[in-house]
């Protein structure tokens, strides 16, 4: 089935506006065929049309890059994904000496391994993640390892990243050329911004407020340290060249062998629970989340850097997959009707609705009042009339600049007895999902949302 592409192209126009975005590339691979479009502008102020070589950052999405070039090594037979990282590190120390005996590659690519991001200033040079591996001496476990899942932005990954660069003497960004993008031929894949050609570079923006629209991104930028976790550039195009490895048994588009079949499967096989199933999926596996639609078992990858989101979809079964690159956002509802309308075009599963609330269920208050967080994250449940609420507390900064309340307060609508619909407080968002879960001590030990986790405090 041929998609209409100048009637999806419309329909993003429309959404775009909608959703105060300045601009979406997108592109479909379906049956070895792609499809490319883009629409909007670069940059809101120089009003620049974006096109399909406009290059985005793609966040969180590089860490199945990571992931990939990790596993070259699992076939060299040079790691196990199951010994301790301190076989290929041996300095390897967290504050936890059970954690830093244990802590295992597998535990780090599917973020089970509960070390906090305590790596202080590790620098902006080449050799940032030998300095991040070096500080965290004192970090604490959030939880013990393997215990849940909670989302690590950057350390968990640039820990592998520094385990390549022991085994292959090089830095990380020479690593991910020499590895994955020369062999799969990708020629506007970058690992870190000095290297993008800034007249081809799509620049971020965020929202205040609809009536003020999309303003430039204060930080053009990740630091270093997010390297292996955050800093890929691509343009759809090549995002979809590593699809195709996944949907082809390791192989690029060039018919070069990436990684071995075996490899792919493992990384697709493999999987652990994610306590909040219902935003993004409910496992994950190395280096994907694992999503359910209909069905129809759906691989998925996203990132979001200070002003740019990056999504990817990928349906084996359907030898589909689609991405879609902006330069605004994160929406979830925008994501959704976008990619619906190329799946309902291609005739295909469309993306689940999140559950309804369960209005039948009495929950007992106290057993999840209280205080949630980590460093940077605070979150407090409460009980008012038979309700619970959340209440989000930002840090300064983010108050300043989003010019909101320092205290942002939720109704958390119950879907079971530890998950939870949290309706939007402000029309620039959409509904969320949560889990307070774990009560082995009679009240609820961790929150889960937007796939991190936060322990109870006190």
């Amino acid at each position: 089935m041929t998609l209409d592409v100048p009637r999806i192209q419309a329909r993003v126009a429309e959404l775009l506006a909608e959703y105060a975005i300045p601009s979406a590339a997108i592109g479909v691979l379906h049956d070895g065929e792609l499809t490319e479009l883009a629409v909007g502008v670069k940059n809101v102020e120089t009003q620049e049309p974006t096109t399909t070589e406009t290059v985005y950052q793609c966040g969180s999405m590089t860490k199945t890059w990571t992931a990939l070039a990790f596993m070259q090594l699992v076939d060299e037979g040079k790691v196990d994904l199951d010994e301790p990282v301190r076989t290929y590190l041996p300095g390897f120390a967290v504050a936890d000496p059970g954690a830093s005996a244990k802590v295992t590659p597998r535990q780090l690519l599917y973020h089970t391994n509960g070390i906090e991001e305590a790596y202080g200033d590790p620098g902006e040079d080449e050799d940032v993640y030998a300095h991040m591996v070096e500080n965290i001496a004192d970090a604490p476990q959030v939880f013990p390892p393997g215990h849940t899942h909670g989302y690590s932005a950057a350390l968990g990954y640039a820990i592998l990243a520094r385990i390549l660069e022991v085994h292959d003497g090089a830095h990380w960004d020479d690593i991910m050329r020499h590895r994955l993008f020369e062999p799969i031929g990708l020629t506007s894949t970058n690992s870190w911004h000095e290297q993008v050609d800034e007249a081809r570079a799509a620049t971020g923006h965020l929202i205040r407020s609809l009536e003020e629209g999309p303003i430039v991104t204060p930080m053009r930028y990740l630091p270093r340290a997010f390297g292996p976790g955050g800093n890929i550039t691509s343009i759809c195009r090549e995002v979809l060249a590593m699809a195709h490895v996944f949907l082809n048994e390791g192989t690029a588009p060039n018919g070069k062998r990436i990684v071995s079949a075996e490899s792919i499967r493992e990384m697709l096989c493999s999987r652990v629970p994610v306590p909040d199933p219902h935003m993004f999926g409910p496992a994950w596996s190395l280096g994907l989340i694992v999503g359910d639609w209909h069905g129809e078992t759906v691989y998925a990858t996203d990132g979001s850097t200070i002003g740019q989101n990056a999504r990817l979809r990928l349906l084996p079964d359907s030898n589909t997959a689609i991405a879609m690159l902006t330069n605004g956002g994160p929406r979830e509802a925008f994501f959704h009707t976008v990619f619906n309308e190329i799946l309902t075009g291609l005739d295909m599963v469309t993306i689940p609705e999140l559950p309804a609330p369960d209005t039948t269920l009495k929950l007992d208050p106290s057993r999840y009042e209280g205080v949630y967080g980590r460093p940077g994250a605070r979150y407090e449940v409460s009980a008012e009339d038979g309700k619970l609420y959340l209440t989000l507390v930002l840090d300064p900064m983010q108050e300043a600049f989003l010019r909101k309340s320092d205290r942002i307060r939720y109704e958390l609508l119950p879907v079971s007895e530890t998950h939870f619909l949290m309706p939007p407080a402000d029309p620039l968002e959409d509904t969320q999902t949560v889990a307070i879960y774990d009560f082995t001590h009679g009240t609820a030990q961790y929150l889960h949302t937007n796939c991190r986790v936060n322990p109870r405090q006190g």
